[in-house]
């Protein structure tokens, strides 16, 4: 591979590190994967929100659940409804759903989540899905295409 190349994604590593993100990402990926095996799909959110946070929380991973989302215009702040699921460890927001697919909606949301808080990364997991591999979407917010690593269950 070129040099530049190299030096060039070198550098954007550098301005864009994210192994905490991606070990909390793929601790977040492991526990909901246990999760879906065990309980399967189609129970409330709720149930898949209350367990994923335990679950965590049992690894000694901090969570927070129905985490204000603010919007702020203009320097004011506005806490005008919206709720993100989970924060975890301050650096990654999940939105959780429990639906037969999920809608580009659903893609959206998770995304302006992690716009308006200030991340890089957020998932929208969906316990709804037969496969949770085939549930699990993930959100990145000012990241260079080429840094953005792949999550697999």
């Amino acid at each position: 591979m070129n040099q530049n190349i190299l030096a060039q994604r070198r550098r954007a590593a550098e301005n864009f590190p994210m192994p905490k993100e991606n070990d909390i990402t793929a601790a977040i990926v492991d526990a909901a994967v246990q999760i879906h095996q065990e309980l399967g799909p189609g129970l409330l959110e709720s149930v898949y929100e209350e367990v994923l946070a335990y679950e965590l929380t049992s690894r000694g991973i901090t969570v927070f659940r129905q985490v204000p989302v603010p919007v702020i215009y203009r320097g004011l702040r506005f806490e005008i409804g919206f709720r993100a699921d989970l924060f975890v460890e301050n650096l990654v927001v999940v939105e959780l759903k429990s639906v037969a697919e999920i809608s580009p909606a659903h893609r959206k949301q998770i995304q302006t989540y992690v716009r308006l808080m200030n991340l890089r990364v957020g998932l929208l997991l969906n316990f709804g899905a037969a496969l949770m591999k085939d549930g699990i979407v993930r959100a990145v917010n000012k990241l260079p295409e080429a840094d953005i690593p792949a999550v697999t269950p």
